[in-house]
């Protein structure tokens, strides 16, 4: 059986873990990982962004999956819902996250020539 406190903490980290998926972050950065991105090797480009924003100690960033987006000749796509909106990269491979952290993310500065337009 749990204590009064020990569930008092576990409801600390549940509620930590919503408020995160819920929209408390101040940029999300979402990873089509649908088929057709696997297979392009957005797996690895979801672990760039992961690994990056542990590097840097991040705090405020959230990456997530989403499945296909229907842009397949472009995959990886990223999405990066930030302060200054949304914007999608296209064939966005592991060095492409690094940069995209640095210069968007931290920068906040686009990288124009690689976004994509539907």
């Amino acid at each position: 059986m749990k204590t009064v406190e020990d569930l008092r903490k576990l409801r600390e980290e549940v509620q930590q873990m919503t408020k995160l998926r819920d929209g408390g972050a101040e940029v999300k950065i979402v990873v089509g990982m649908g088929t057709c991105g696997i297979a392009a090797g957005a797996r690895e480009t979801l672990n760039a962004f992961v690994q990056e924003i542990a590097v840097k100690s991040l705090s405020g960033v959230v990456v997530t999956q989403a499945g296909c987006v229907g842009l397949c000749d472009r995959e990886p796509i990223v999405e990066v819902n930030a302060k200054d909106g949304r914007t999608i990269y296209a064939r966005v491979t592991p060095e492409k996250a690094r940069r995209i952290i640095s210069e968007h993310v931290q920068g906040g500065r686009v990288i124009e020539d690689w976004v994509t337009r539907n």
